[in-house]
């Protein structure tokens, strides 16, 4: 297979994305063009993809010197803890702002380096390596990049655009299932907010992709990307289009939120929970099919996913506390909630006048088949 380029078009801050087998291998080529002469990178990852692909990077990168750091695995490290070490470590090392930073990793990575890499001698570059499906199609494009808050998920942070991203489709097979099915989570909610003939490909598809057919999961990617970077060309900021890329996130941050950023709910699990809900809150308000959320549920299901909270393992806040958390959402505009809710699969828009009882009532239903 070929190695396909998908271009995020936003003038100076401009680059690609990468996506294809065997890029790690030659990661040296691809990032060497932005690494100034005698200089190496300075590579953040954490412990578990350290041990997977860490040494893959180093002979990928050839003759361009490499120094890493590995921390800790998992949601709780994307703190101010976490931001901290980073930091300092970064500095430590002399890392200069015409250098490199290289995030290697899933969201986690993606976004804490990017974040360090933003407020590092106020601003260097960055790469991503993206290792997760969920990264390699959602968080390593677009410069959103920060940390959670004991308020709330991804409250602190910088859109900081990267220089390259390398989405090595090989990695993908070192997933464990479940984080295989999370980023796929983030895969289905392209199909459902802006392109219904996807959908309709990852219903025939998905199996197989999660099977591990590599052609497969790279038009996936692909296609992800693409309808990603269409959108963050519109609106870099999300000021407007690109809220349609939180579509279930509103659900979901105020799930991860309860659940204390655990293992009890990964983030594309809580995608996949969050756009069912999006779809049941649309359908409540007489905007979109009555079969429209049991088609997405059936999908989600059919693959093996996390679909209701009644999946989600241990206690859940009642109705009241979720909406709290909602309310501290960063979609938040003068202390209304703004819903991506959807008139069909595949035309997905941002509401800012819902009512909370339908809210309330959607929430209830679920909590109560709990």
């Amino acid at each position: 297979m070929s190695i396909d380029t998908v271009r995020v078009d936003l003038g100076a801050r401009s680059y690609d994305v990468r996506i294809g087998r065997g890029l790690l291998a030659r990661a040296g080529a691809e990032i060497a063009p932005l690494v100034p002469k005698g200089r190496g990178v300075a590579v953040l990852t954490d412990e578990t993809v350290a041990g997977l692909h860490l040494d893959s990077l180093r002979d990928g990168l050839g003759g361009i010197g490499m120094v890493a750091h590995a921390m800790a695995p998992g949601e709780a490290t994307k703190g101010w803890a976490g931001l901290a070490e980073a930091v300092d470590w970064l500095l430590a090392e002399k890392v200069e702002r015409r250098d490199i930073v290289v995030a290697l990793g899933g969201g986690v990575i993606g976004d804490l380096g990017g974040f360090a890499a933003a407020i590092l001698r106020r601003g260097v570059r960055f790469v991503q390596v993206p290792t997760t499906l969920l990264a390699q199609v959602d968080s390593s494009v677009g410069g959103k990049t920060g940390i959670n808050s004991v308020h709330g998920k991804n409250l602190v942070g910088a859109f900081h655009q990267p220089s390259l991203v390398l989405a090595d489709i090989d990695l993908l097979a070192s997933l464990p299932e479940r984080d295989f099915l999370a980023g796929y989570g983030e895969v289905v909610k392209y199909g459902l907010l802006g392109d219904a003939a996807f959908f309709d490909w990852l219903e025939a598809n998905g199996p197989a992709l999660a099977a591990g057919d590599a052609a497969l999961r790279q038009y996936a990617v692909r296609r992800s990307v693409e309808m990603k970077a269409e959108i963050v060309a519109r609106d870099e900021t999300e000021q407007g289009d690109r809220a349609l890329l939180n579509l279930g996130h509103t659900f979901c941050h105020a799930l991860e939120t309860a659940t204390g950023y655990s293992g009890r709910l990964l983030h594309g699990e809580g995608v996949a929970i969050g756009c069912a809900l999006a779809f049941e809150l649309s359908q409540r308000l007489g905007l979109c099919p009555q079969e429209a959320p049991g088609r997405v549920r059936a999908h989600l299901r059919a693959m093996g996913m996390k679909t209701d909270l009644a999946d989600i393992p241990g206690d859940l806040p009642g109705v009241d506390a979720l909406i709290g958390l909602m309310l501290q959402d960063k979609k938040v505009v003068d202390g209304r909630l703004r819903f991506i809710l959807a008139r069909d699969i595949g035309a997905a828009f941002v509401a800012a006048d819902v009512a909370m009882e339908p809210v309330r009532a959607v929430l209830a239903e679920a909590l109560s088949g709990r």
